[in-house]
């Protein structure tokens, strides 16, 4: 066993070496420290995608905005990728799937406006795109398009997922809060919009968390934060899969 401290699993499963992507998110900024989780670098267990490749560019079928022909962006087809789940370990009483873009502007200030641009410098923080918790240990995965396809302004009101799992709140909930055609509440999947004119690349980190938890003690509209805080002491493994966007035309793709 290790003791792992951050918010997700920092150990690669194959090899028992750090997962350096992971603790690129955990370290981003020593003050922003997560749950402690007890992880045993034996469970090897395996999150795949036939719709991301580990670290390229995502598709953009699976993004909220895309590049217009005029202008800067459009609406996308917002479908949520095809996940795969195997080698859940014994013990397991329930999956939790989080998606979390570690790179979000702090400041509104700058971004998509017009002779401006985001400065990386900019600290960033954590923007989750998926929050799902309760997904019954003998999940193979899911489907394209099977949870998200196309935009509901206001927000899903009733996400699909895999049976008995439930949904909370993403953060276009905070985003379109005030806006009067987008401003609801938020759930299931919604997709990459990173700002148009930011500096860098956005990393969209779907992670999968075994539990010994049957219920994941959360409530109501819960949010990301919530479940990661709900799991603390209870993860038996964990595993990602990264994927990156940009909409900022001198950024695709580097």
């Amino acid at each position: 066993m290790i003791t792992v401290f951050g918010r997700y699993d920092v150990t690669n499963s194959t090899s028992g070496k750090p997962n350096t992507r992971l603790w690129s998110i955990i370290n981003r900024d020593s003050s922003r420290v997560g749950p402690n989780f007890n992880l045993d670098t034996e469970k090897n267990m395996r999150l795949e995608s036939q719709s991301i490749v580990d670290y390229a560019p995502m598709a953009e079928e699976l993004c909220f905005c895309v590049p217009a022909k005029e202008g800067h962006v459009q609406m996308g087809e917002n479908r949520n990728p095809e996940l795969s789940f195997a080698d859940i370990p014994e013990g397991t009483r329930s999956l939790v799937l989080l998606c979390v873009d570690p790179d979000v502007p702090t400041k509104p200030d700058d971004v998509n406006q017009e002779g401006r641009s985001v400065p990386a410098s900019l600290p960033r923080c954590d923007f989750y795109h998926w929050v799902m918790v309760d997904i019954p240990p003998d999940t193979s995965g899911i489907e394209a398009g099977a949870a998200s396809s196309g935009i509901t302004a206001k927000g899903k009101r009733e996400p699909a997922g895999p049976a008995g799992s439930r949904q909370g709140l993403n953060d276009y909930t905070n985003w379109f809060a005030g806006d009067a055609d987008m401003g609801g509440d938020y759930l299931g999947y919604d997709g990459p919009c990173p700002p148009w004119n930011d500096e860098i690349l956005h990393h969209y980190n779907f992670l999968l968390f075994a539990t010994d938890l049957e219920r994941c003690p959360v409530e109501g509209n819960f949010t990301g934060q919530d479940v990661l805080a709900a799991i603390e002491g209870h993860v038996l493994a964990a595993e990602s899969l990264t994927g990156v966007y940009s909409l900022n035309p001198a950024l695709r793709w580097k």
